[in-house]
């Protein structure tokens, strides 16, 4: 069974026991977490699409940890006027498991 959540604006395809990183969220490690914007919910050939949320739909996933992804560094730079910025972005995420699907 999978179901496409979504998530910190983005939308991930899911399946039981699955681990991903997601926008940072705010849970504590170690806690229970219920997602309920479901998308899409299926299994086998059958799948049930929402509109544009699946009613009755639930994730439910556990919350490994919290961290910094790598660094994106930004350079600006405009030639000949003796201009240069220098600048890094380190973004948050949250791993969760996927412990559950009930549609």
């Amino acid at each position: 069974m999978f179901a496409v959540i979504k998530t910190g604006g983005k939308q991930y395809r899911v399946r039981a026991g699955e681990k991903l990183k997601v926008e940072s969220l705010a849970a504590e490690i170690g806690s229970e977490l219920v997602l309920n914007d479901i998308l899409a919910v299926g299994e086998g050939e059958s799948v049930k699409i929402g509109t544009p949320l699946v009613t009755g739909a639930q994730v439910k996933a556990k919350i490994i940890g919290h961290g910094l992804s790598d660094k994106v560094l930004i350079f600006k730079m405009r030639r000949r006027k003796h201009y240069q910025k220098h600048q890094g972005h380190r973004q948050g995420f949250t791993e969760i498991e996927i412990t559950g699907i009930s549609a």
